[in-house]
C-alpha cells in the first residue's frame, strides 16, 4: 500500500492490479483508514486517468453484489440525478416511462444534505414500503412495470466506505472519484440502460457548466465501456426545481405534475428525461417519438394511473391522489412577503436547500432523522413579477425547529430587480456516447 500511495503521489498511473488490491483490501478492513486517506489525497491532487477511473469503478462495482435483473422482460432503464434542490423527478419519470412499457426496476438511496432522497420522499406516503425481497421486487416489475426500493448494503460496499472517508478528509471534489462513486452503484444495480441528470448551478455539486459537462462525459463513457446505453442531460440548478422543497410537499407536487397541474419546469424536465428512457428502452424509434408518447400518457392520465398502481403495489395509501392531506403535515405554515416590487432576478438554490435542512427536511449526518412534513414552498420563481408585500414563499415547519432563522434565510435567498431578467435554460446539454448537443 505504501508503494501505491507513493506512485500516485508522484502522478503515475496505477495498474488494474494495484487499484483492485486497494479496493479489495480496504473493503475487507485490511488497509487502515490513514493509508486509504493518504491515497485519496494523492488522487485528489494528481487526478485519475480515464483508464484508472474505469478500473476503479469496476472494482467498486464488484466489491459487492451485482443485481441480476435478467428475469425481468424487456430493456430495463435506470435514471439517476446528481442531486439538487426540489428534485423529485424519479417520482414522475418512473411512472411516465413505465406507462409507455419500459420496465423500471430502481434502487434508490436516502438523502444526505438539503432534503431526503427518493426513498425518504416515498416513505412520506403512508404505508409505502421501500424494502422488498429480490423475488418480490422482480415480480412487481414484471406485473405492473415499476418498483422502487432502497439500496442494499451489499451494493458497492467499497464505495460506501470510501465515500464516508472522503466526506471527512475533504476529498469529495474529484471528477474520477465522483463519477466512479455514482456509476459503480448504477452498474451494480442491474439495468441495461442509464439516463443521467447532471445538475449545474448554485444548488448543485457542480457549480459551472464546464465541470458538469466533464462529469457527464466521464459517466457516459463509463456506462458505454461497461456495455450500458448511457446518456446524460445537464440541467440548471441555479434555482430550485419546481416550487416544493421538502419530502411530503414534493410528493404532492409530483402528483400535481402527473395530473397535468404541476409547474412548467419540473413538468418539462420530467417529460424529456422520461422520453429518453423510452427511447433507450426500445419503446420508441427516436427521442422525439418518445416525447410524443410521454406527453400523450401525461394528458390521458395513464402515467397517473401507473403511479397509483405503483403506490398500491408497495403498500402505500393510494387515497393520496384525491386527498394529499393524508401526507405528513407541518404544524406551522409561515408566509414570507417581498420587501419591494420588481422581478425575481435570482433565488439562491443552495440557501433554500440549507434552510430546508435546518427545518429538518434533510440530514447533516446519515444518522439524522428527517421531518417528512417540513419544507419550503416557493410562490415566485425567477422572472416572476412581484409587488411589495406579495407572498413569495411559505415555510412549513414544526415548533422545535428553527423557523425564525429560516424565514430570514429564505427572504435573503431572493433577489428582486427592476428589469425583467433573461430566462435561463433549464436543459443546457445532452451528452451521449455518439455526440453532444448544446441547447
Amino acid at each position: 500500500m505504501y508503494d501505491i500511495i507513493l506512485k500516485k503521489r508522484e502522478g503515475k498511473e496505477l495498474t488494474k492490479k494495484e487499484i483492485e488490491f486497494f479496493i479489495d483490501g480496504y473493503t475487507r478492513n485490511e488497509i487502515p483508514d490513514y493509508q486509504a486517506a493518504a491515497l485519496l489525497m494523492a488522487i485528489y491532487f494528481k487526478g485519475l486517468t480515464k483508464k484508472e477511473t474505469f478500473i476503479l469503478t469496476d472494482a467498486m462495482r464488484n466489491s459487492g453484489d451485482n443485481v441480476d435483473l435478467t428475469s425481468i422482460a424487456g430493456i430495463k432503464v435506470d435514471k439517476h440525478s446528481t442531486g439538487g434542490v426540489g428534485d423529485k423527478t424519479t417520482l414522475i419519470v418512473g411512472p411516465l416511462a413505465a406507462s409507455c412499457g419500459v420496465p423500471i426496476a430502481k434502487m434508490s438511496g436516502r438523502g444526505l444534505g438539503f432534503t431526503g432522497g427518493t426513498i425518504d420522499k416515498l416513505e412520506a406516503i403512508p404505508g409505502f414500503k421501500t424494502v422488498m425481497k429480490q423475488q418480490e421486487f422482480i415480480d412487481t416489475v414484471n406485473t405492473i412495470g415499476i418498483a422502487v426500493i432502497g439500496q442494499t448494503a451489499h451494493i458497492a460496499p467499497a464505495d460506501k466506505k470510501l465515500y464516508a472517508l472522503r466526506d471527512v478528509t475533504a476529498t469529495i471534489d474529484n471528477m474520477g472519484l465522483i463519477s466512479g462513486s455514482i456509476m459503480s452503484k448504477k452498474l451494480a444495480s442491474g439495468s441495461d440502460a442509464i439516463v443521467l441528470d447532471v445538475k449545474c448551478g448554485s444548488g448543485a455539486f457542480m457549480k459551472d457548466f464546464d465541470s458538469a459537462r466533464r462529469l457527464a462525459d466521464y459517466m457516459v463513457e463509463i456506462g458505454h465501456s461497461a456495455g450500458k446505453k448511457t446518456a446524460a442531460f445537464i440541467t440548471d440548478m441555479d434555482q430550485p426545481l419546481g416550487r416544493a422543497v421538502g419530502n411530503a410537499i414534493e410528493v404532492k407536487e409530483a402528483i400535481d405534475v402527473l395530473k397535468g397541474e404541476g409547474p412548467d419546469d419540473i413538468t418539462d424536465l420530467s417529460l424529456k428525461l422520461a422520453a429518453y428512457m423510452v427511447f433507450l428502452g426500445g419503446k420508441s424509434n427516436t427521442y422525439n417519438e418518445g416525447i410524443c408518447m410521454v406527453q400523450k400518457n401525461l394528458k390521458n392520465y395513464k402515467a397517473l394511473e401507473k403511479f397509483v398502481e405503483f403506490v398500491e403495489a408497495q403498500g402505500g395509501n393510494k387515497r393520496i391522489i384525491e386527498d394529499v392531506n393524508i401526507l405528513p403535515q407541518a404544524d406551522h405554515k409561515v408566509e414570507i412577503s417581498a420587501k419591494n416590487e420588481g422581478y425575481i432576478k435570482k433565488i439562491r438554490a443552495d440557501s433554500i436547500g440549507r434552510a430546508a435542512m435546518i427545518l429538518g427536511a434533510g440530514r447533516q449526518k446519515k444518522e439524522d432523522d428527517i421531518d417528512l412534513s417540513a419544507g419550503i414552498l416557493l410562490h415566485k420563481k425567477i422572472g416572476d413579477n412581484v409587488t411589495k408585500g406579495e407572498i413569495i414563499a411559505e415555510v412549513h415547519g414544526n415548533e422545535d425547529n428553527g423557523i425564525k432563522e429560516v424565514l430570514e434565510m429564505v427572504r435573503d435567498a431572493y433577489k428582486i430587480c427592476k428589469d425583467k431578467p433573461k430566462k435561463t435554460k433549464l436543459i443546457k446539454a445532452l451528452i451521449t456516447s455518439e455526440n453532444e448537443k448544446i441547447y
